[in-house]
């Protein structure tokens, strides 16, 4: 490479490293601090990002942090237990139980608005202290419904201190044991939900086996009896009814 490409590319070089600079100078994007306190101002380009970024993990705070996996699990449970393979489709129990969702979680959500949203909004508190009044009665809402040993064993592989309270537990903790506990709570539930069918699939295999009629399908000849049990105890509004009241306090 002769001296003057060599001196061309340095030139190059040189100009887009001051051009950077001069961009990130000016650009919006800058976070200002702020001496007295310690505080830290985030520009509105920064928490737009931040804010879009936070959604991209809604699903899993969905999956994870409500009502939804115990409520998806139970009316995945009661398809198998009914014997209707593709009845109700996959796009109503995910609809119906995100609509049990929406609606189980709605005093938690009117809490984080009203401590959380509210404020930010109207410019009173920064969105580090959002975030704290915020979590708060996610956590509560969580820690209702887990069990003590499953927030003891993820306390004790955390490694967190013996005498820390439920409340102060780290998110990390929470979480898991949360998720844990709801998956217990809801095989309890499909269990009691498969009990009748199941007595009803064994009589309707047992006087089929006593007719002779071995080659008739148990499944297709109990299916209407279970359909008809259910909707003469009126299955829907007990299960729905017993699945919101299962996360009362």
């Amino acid at each position: 490479m002769t001296n003057a490409r060599r001196m061309a590319l340095a030139a190059g070089l040189a100009a887009l490293a001051a051009a950077g600079l001069a961009c990130a100078q000016a650009s919006p994007l800058a976070v200002t601090s702020s001496a007295t306190g310690g505080t830290t101002t985030w520009s509105v380009p920064v928490q737009t990002l931040l804010i879009f970024t936070a959604l991209s993990f809604l699903p899993a705070v969905l999956l994870l942090m409500t009502a939804f996996t115990r409520i998806v699990i139970v009316l995945s449970l009661l398809r198998h237990a009914l014997g209707t393979q593709t009845t109700p489709p996959n796009q109503v129990i995910i609809g119906l139980s995100l609509f049990l969702t929406f609606f189980v979680m709605s005093p938690v959500a009117d809490r984080i608005a009203e401590d959380a949203w509210k404020p930010y909004n109207e410019g009173k508190i920064q969105m580090e202290e959002a975030l704290k009044r915020g979590e708060a009665p996610l956590k509560a809402f969580m820690l209702k419904q887990v069990r003590e040993n499953d927030l003891a064993l993820f306390a004790k592989l955390a490694k967190t201190p013996a005498d820390t309270k439920a409340a102060d537990m780290p998110f990390r903790v929470v979480v898991p044991a949360f998720v844990t506990s709801e998956l217990k709570t809801a095989f309890q539930i499909g269990f009691m939900v498969f009990v009748p069918f199941l007595v009803i699939d064994l009589v309707v295999a047992s006087v089929l086996m006593s007719m002779g009629m071995m080659m008739v399908s148990p499944v297709l000849v109990s299916l209407p009896f279970k359909l008809m049990l259910f909707v003469l105890a009126d299955g829907w509004n007990l299960l729905i009814g017993s699945l919101a009241a299962s996360f009362a306090t």
